[in-house]
């Protein structure tokens, strides 16, 4: 398969994969089974952490990350870090995914895109509350910064929520800009933009490092399926359309 141009992809010439594949079904029906497949390995390695190695080692690094955090907040960190969990609260994924969606409906004349950071969104969300209904509650023993949602502290549902948004936009800006000077600069700072909330959320003292870790292991894995169903070429690393038409000119100058 020859790699498509960016220009072709934001002209809105892109078949969806279920109209390569000749059944949509076959789509919905593999991340169905993808989402089920990090739901159970979530929820063991959950199960893993709440039940055996919970009074250990493992658990003690992570409770003396919390109380280093806890012991050691200022007035800057508290203002700084209630931004950075800010970044992944539910009402601003939501808001951030609809306005964008939008915006990519407008900008591409097609809803491919806008599907793509929906599926990832969504996809996201309700494997997180099937893991929070297996793995029991827990949170770390220190003074929290913010009020503790019903949910199981593992895994973090702000960086996993954080990681599909933001990574999704990622992906997104290098698939139709990728040619451009700045799109690399921008899906950089996209991606940091998930640590930023990881580091936030142990701060405050609502999640342990190790529900953060799973909160980005979650999301990076559910993002992966969702790119690499929808986005079978890699975006990076591929010229624009007028610098492709250029080298090929300057190719058939040489020839």
């Amino acid at each position: 398969m020859h790699l498509r141009t960016t220009a072709r992809r934001r002209s809105g010439q892109l078949a969806p994969p279920w109209k390569q594949s000749g059944d949509r079904w076959t789509v919905a029906l593999w991340l169905l089974a993808g989402a089920v497949a990090i739901w159970g390995a979530m929820s063991l390695i959950g199960l893993l952490l709440t039940h055996i190695v919970d009074r250990g080692s493992v658990h003690a690094a992570d409770l003396d990350v919390n109380q280093w955090f806890a012991h050691n907040r200022t007035s800057f960190w508290n203002s700084t870090t209630a931004i950075g969990t800010g970044l992944a609260e539910t009402i601003t994924i939501i808001a951030v995914t609809a306005v964008v969606a939008v915006i990519l409906r407008w900008r591409t004349k097609r809803w491919y895109e806008a599907v793509i950071l929906i599926t990832a969104v969504m996809g996201e969300l309700v494997i997180f509350l099937a893991v929070t209904a297996i793995v029991p509650q827990r949170r770390p023993p220190v003074s929290k910064l913010d009020p503790a949602p019903p949910t199981s502290s593992y895994p973090s549902g702000h960086t996993a929520a954080a990681l599909c948004l933001y990574g999704c936009l990622a992906i997104l800006v290098l698939w139709l800009y990728g040619g451009r000077p700045g799109a690399k600069i921008i899906a950089a700072v996209l991606c940091c933009i998930p640590i930023v909330v990881g580091i936030s959320r142990v701060y405050r003292g609502m999640h342990y490092p190790s529900d953060v870790l799973a909160g980005l292991l979650l999301g990076g894995l559910w993002l992966w399926l969702v790119a690499s169903t929808f986005l079978q070429q890699r975006p990076w690393g591929r010229p624009a359309a007028g610098q492709a038409a250029g080298q090929s000119a300057n190719n058939r100058r040489r020839l």
